[in-house]
């Protein structure tokens, strides 16, 4: 057997502990709430993405670290033989649950962080029990000296060491299996997917399928989960938050069984969320929890990226599905401040280029230092392995082969800023309304000079006229920010060695 995949010689193996006996080895970490749930806090507080190496090779791209074989080797010799002086968990889930994608997953683990099993035992399915083997695996020592994250995309293998935070392992899962579908002939995206079933303006009773990229922080899952409004007949049936895997069909298959959402300011408005937060059911990390067990999420002296892993099935709205038959609508969401507005309406090539630009800020939940600068990643995805020009051409490929595929860049930040009146923040509920009257066909749409996208004019709820970029600066300065940030795509973009111009052309 291959050497990084070896079987272990731990002094014990603890194999497929259930949840409950997780949590019960987990107890000394283990700071119970009000409502009966666990809590933890991590010496590591967000996924250590400087640390993360992908094997040297075609595996690796133009914004992606590389390590050695050999030094992959040495490694994974020495993390072999530490364990097998170490009690450790081994435990198996599976990662999608449709015919055509379903991936078993293999976590090692020392012992004296159960936490993290009983965490990742929440957020996917039961495995396969006619599959003895593991497609994927990931070991993780939390308490190795060297904080070290490296991936063999061939085997399957990523060891996560030093880190001690519940998302490097469900990501680890997670960067790997875009890597298998990608090989498949798919593509696999960093989005939430849900459903809105709307009265269309052909007043039919339809349902509309999206998708929303965003990286963390930037409200996807808070447009995930929303309701939109809806009532009665019209209503919303939520499916994943975090990756989705496509066919050239536009079938997205989902991948968890569970949220982990950030819970830095939640509270008792936003229901859906906060509901589910507050079950005895989740489970806390690096949030902050009195000695009485009360919940404080508006609390950041721990870190501004508290999480919370929640069962699928305690989220208002969700049903017994966590695939979309079709991705009818692509919402590539961004979060910026000045010149862009609230949503636009993309052509397929346009939608290949946003998405390899991938704009937004940087979140705490990506690299707490840089909270709030201006940042790009390709597919808003910092998981791909691989050339990211062959993400960008086979989606451009996908929407070529499925007209009835629209797609749309949505602004969840602010416009204006910095102009010669103050600017407007896009709330939560222009963004929701805008979203609404995708679905139903009811926004008309007009030609942007600028960029070449199509802007709304109006629609029904919100003046949209008020939220026209241009009309919050001076014209030469408008002029100049144009320029600027199109110089600046087109350099990003000219990055990527093959990527198809037709992409780079959409944004000049």
């Amino acid at each position: 057997m291959h050497s990084f995949i070896q079987p272990f010689q731990a002094s014990k193996l603890i194999i497929s502990p259930s949840a409950e006996q997780l949590r019960n080895m987990a107890a000394v970490e283990e700071k119970t709430t009000c409502y009966g749930s666990a809590s933890y806090i991590s010496r590591i507080r967000s996924r250590s993405a400087r640390y993360t190496y992908i094997l040297e090779g075609d595996y690796l791209g133009v914004d992606q670290k590389g390590i050695s074989l050999a030094k992959e080797r040495e490694m994974a010799s020495r993390v072999y033989e530490y364990l097998g002086e170490k009690e450790v968990i081994c435990i198996d889930r599976k990662l999608g649950n449709s015919p055509q994608f379903q991936l078993n997953c293999r976590l090692y683990i020392t012992k004296e962080y159960a936490r993290i099993p009983f965490m990742w035992h929440n957020m996917l399915f039961e495995p396969n029990p006619t599959k003895l083997e593991p497609d994927l695996t990931t070991v993780m020592v939390p308490e190795w000296p060297e904080r070290l994250i490296f991936v063999h995309p061939e085997l399957g293998i990523t060891f996560a060491l030093g880190s001690d935070y519940f998302g490097e392992v469900k990501k680890s899962f997670l960067r790997m299996a875009l890597y298998v579908w990608k090989k498949r002939g798919g593509l696999g995206f960093h989005a939430g997917g849900k459903v809105l079933r709307v009265r269309t303006a052909k007043s039919a009773l339809e349902d509309v399928g999206f998708i929303m990229f965003g990286l963390s922080g930037t409200g996807k899952t808070t447009l995930t989960i929303h309701d939109h409004g809806l009532t009665g007949e019209e209503r919303v049936f939520i499916r994943q938050d975090d990756m989705v895997m496509m066919d050239e069909d536009g079938y997205c298959n989902g991948t968890e069984n569970g949220f982990y959402i950030k819970t830095e300011g939640l509270e008792p408005t936003q229901k859906v969320l906060y509901d589910a937060a507050i079950s005895p059911n989740a489970i806390l990390e690096n949030v902050k929890v009195y000695d009485d067990g009360s919940i404080d999420f508006t609390n950041s002296e721990l870190t501004t990226n508290g999480r919370t892993v929640i069962r699928r099935s305690e989220v208002a709205n969700t049903d017994n599905r966590v695939d979309l038959d079709k991705a009818n609508k692509i919402i590539f969401i961004t979060r910026r401040e000045d010149i862009i507005p609230p949503v636009a309406k993309l052509n397929p090539e346009q939608a290949a280029a946003y998405f390899m630009l991938g704009e937004s800020i940087e979140t705490s939940a990506g690299d707490p230092t840089r909270a709030g600068e201006s940042k790009r990643e390709v597919g808003t995805n910092p998981f791909i392995i691989g050339k990211e020009s062959d993400e960008g051409n086979r989606l451009l490929r996908i929407l070529r082969k499925n007209p009835d595929m629209e797609c749309y860049l949505l602004n969840t930040g602010s416009i204006g800023m910095g102009g010669k009146k103050p600017g407007e923040k896009i709330t939560i509920k222009i963004s929701t309304e805008l979203m609404k009257q995708i679905a139903k066909g009811n926004i008309r749409w007009a030609f942007d000079p600028d960029w070449h996208y199509q802007v709304p004019v109006e629609m029904p709820g919100i003046n949209i006229a008020e939220y026209n970029p241009i009309n919050y600066f001076e014209e030469a300065d408008y002029r100049e920010r144009v320029a600027k940030l199109r110089a600046e795509r087109i350099g990003w973009l000219n990055k990527y060695t093959g990527l198809k111009k037709e992409i780079i052309n959409a944004i000049k």
